[in-house]
């Protein structure tokens, strides 16, 4: 429909039923006047389970039927070549076929990226995408990027996410020189690989802001905006602050129940508890972007709920709206413009 921004949903990927997807597509579509979701899955079981959502939206809300499924644990090359009736795929193909403005999926991360590669190519100028996520850090989060499309990275890659990452952080989160640094052992010019030696000078050449390299725990300070690594290490780092962060609050569990002294003091601090949790909650946080791509692909987490699958839908309209893609390709474009006129 004209004037409306559509979003493709792919229903049945992930690890939490299509009921819970369903639930967080009607308080999107509530929230967003502008908005309109196809829901792409199997039209038998989604058709009963979202009744409610067809009345009440009937004008933005669609279902699109797809025979098959993406296993979590499933091949990339598989799903790409054995799966082309999958929820994911047709959800890829609608925005290809510009049916839909961005694709909003909870299934296997392997999968989605290959089949957002193969379907929508590069955006002009990208080698390769990356994943690109907040993370929580004083004073509100910082951006990192890759968390585990790439596992081994040229310099020049690492310089392209950085370009993208800036991008994001500008357009997206409003700032308007955005911090960059490169995540290494230790803050020294002559620390790291050659690779990311050479990344820190392609960088210090280039219009970013710049700031030098960054160590595990600068990442949470706020010094920083774009943290930049490869795929390898975002996503150890990744999967480790979220097993830190379920080990404090676990920990925080245990002291408190460990008398009547601390539970009565667990009592006293709720409210300041309460806060910390809402400031932590990974749901916050849900909704990673595959930068580089033509078009807009948005990765939830394969367990996220409701609350963290509407995050998810409100990222991908957010960055639709900011035209990240095309941002993405006019940066990378003006980046090598500079580096020519410079020789």
């Amino acid at each position: 429909m004209s004037g409306l921004l559509t979003l493709a949903v792919d229903a049945m990927s992930g690890d939490r039923p299509p009921e819970s997807r369903i639930v967080a597509v009607q308080r999107f579509l509530q929230r967003h006047q502008h908005a309109r979701v196809i829901l792409v899955g199997d039209e038998a079981m989604l058709g009963p389970a979202s009744e409610s959502v067809s009345r009440k939206f009937k004008e933005r809300f669609e279902i699109r039927h797809a025979s098959q499924i993406v296993g979590m644990d499933e091949h990339p090359r598989n799903a790409l070549r054995g799966k082309k009736d999958s929820s994911m795929r047709v959800a890829v193909n609608l925005v290809k076929q510009g049916d839909a403005v961005a694709c909003v999926s909870a299934g296997n991360t392997g999968a989605l990226m290959a089949t957002g590669r193969f379907v929508l190519k590069m955006a002009p100028g990208v080698d390769r995408p990356a994943i690109l996520s907040t993370i929580p850090a004083i004073n509100g989060h910082t951006l990192m990027l890759d968390l585990g499309a790439n596992a081994d990275c040229s310099a020049a890659q690492l310089f392209e996410f950085a370009v993208m990452g800036s991008v994001v952080a500008r357009e997206v989160h409003g700032i308007a020189a955005p911090a960059v640094a490169l995540l290494n052992i230790g803050e020294e010019e002559i620390k790291g690989t050659h690779v990311i030696r050479e990344a820190a000078q392609m960088l210090a050449d280039s219009s970013l802001n710049y700031i030098g390299f960054v160590e595990g725990n600068d990442i949470f300070t706020g010094k920083v905006d774009v943290v930049v690594t490869d795929g390898f290490t975002g996503n150890v780092s990744l999967k480790t602050m979220e097993g830190a962060a379920h080990l404090l609050g676990a920990l925080m569990r245990e002291e408190f129940r460990r008398s009547f002294a601390t539970k009565l003091a667990g009592l006293m601090a709720g409210s300041v508890l309460r806060s910390l949790r809402r400031r932590l909650d990974p749901r916050r946080y849900n909704g990673a972007s595959l930068v580089g791509l033509s078009r807009m692909v948005i990765k939830s987490h394969g367990g996220a709920d409701d609350v963290a699958f509407e995050n998810a839908l409100e990222t991908a309209l957010l960055e639709v709206k900011k035209a990240v893609p095309e941002q993405i390709s006019a940066a990378l474009q003006a980046e090598r413009s500079l580096k020519v006129a410079a020789k």
